[in-house]
């Protein structure tokens, strides 16, 4: 399950205790429309359930964090934090990271916005946001799924991932990276799921890829979730697995890091190593990733855990 190291209780998966309590565990702000649409689905989920109680205990599951962007204006600073700098970022990207500026990272009719820009700011000709969780948020294990439509044209370059929060100590890729969804503008209907380690990583071109076909990924919403276990990851979309990854039972530190606290981050690249090897259409901008929520649980959904 996804072990919270801040300190915070999970939310019930019971909806109805939630939707009675819902001040207390939303620190007093009540519940957005979008949280009681999926508590009401899993309300719905229990009382259909035809195998007894301990169906029912099987399909309870408790969403651990989540952000549904529902107050406008830039990103809530409780729960995000921004990386900063216009230094490539390792990959020879091209775009200046932001710091709490509306036009690169805020939120808008419900909807979470990232936006790269093409202009001079910081020395480089693109400006973007890279939101982190790091500080705030801790992952280790469970069940995380986005809701996002990502951008389009060639250049572009967005991703939902995490990192080790250990990566100031022991670096990258020591620390384990977890590429939620992958996506770069000249592949326009494919997305990507990658797993990174001290023995597998695109440096030395061993890292472990999955792919799947998904020609609507720019002008459609898409559920991107990873579900992450003790001794295996396995990546989605819309609660269909496409890739998996297990850890050796022999496996060392350096072939699996993925049991320890890792972090989320959400961006928008322009060019780079992968982004721009087919070069950067300089008509495109500003694009924008739009992410309709972030939810965290304990457990994965008993649909999608069937079917892998």
């Amino acid at each position: 399950m996804f072990r919270d190291h801040h300190g915070s209780k999970g939310m019930p998966s019971n909806g109805l205790a939630l939707l009675l309590t819902g001040s207390a565990w939303l620190g007093g702000g009540g519940l957005s429309a979008k949280l009681i649409g999926a508590i009401l689905a899993i309300v719905f989920a229990q009382a259909c359930a035809t195998s007894g109680t301990s169906t029912q205990q099987e399909n309870a599951r408790t969403m651990i964090w989540a952000d549904e962007f529902d107050v406008a204006g830039l990103p809530d600073t409780s729960k995000w934090a921004y990386d900063v700098g216009s230094w490539g970022w390792g990959n020879n990207e091209l775009q200046a990271y932001t710091s709490a500026r509306l036009e690169n990272a805020r939120v808008e009719n419900g909807k979470l916005i990232i936006e790269a820009h093409r202009e001079v700011y910081d020395s480089m000709d693109y400006s973007s946001a890279r939101l982190v969780t790091r500080g705030k948020q801790d992952f280790e294990t469970g069940y995380l799924e986005v809701r996002a439509k990502l951008p389009s044209g060639r250049g572009t370059w967005p991703a939902i991932w995490m990192l080790g929060t250990n990566i100031r100590e022991v670096g990258w890729p020591t620390c384990g990276e977890i590429d939620i969804m992958e996506h770069v503008g000249f592949n326009v209907d494919s997305v990507f799921g990658t797993i990174h380690s001290g023995a597998y990583n695109h440096i030395i071109g061993t890292q472990k890829m999955g792919a799947i076909a998904l020609p609507t990924a720019e002008s459609e919403y898409h559920t991107y979730a990873v579900d992450w276990r003790d001794t295996s990851i396995t990546f989605l979309v819309d609660e269909t697995p496409y890739h998996h990854v297990s850890r050796d039972s022999a496996a060392t530190l350096a072939q699996w890091p993925f049991n320890a606290p890792q972090y989320l981050l959400l961006n928008i690249a322009v060019g780079g190593g992968w982004g721009g090897r087919r070069g950067v259409d300089t008509t495109i901008w500003p694009q924008r990733m739009e992410v309709d929520w972030v939810r965290a649980w304990d457990v994965a959904p008993m649909l999608s855990t069937a079917n892998h």
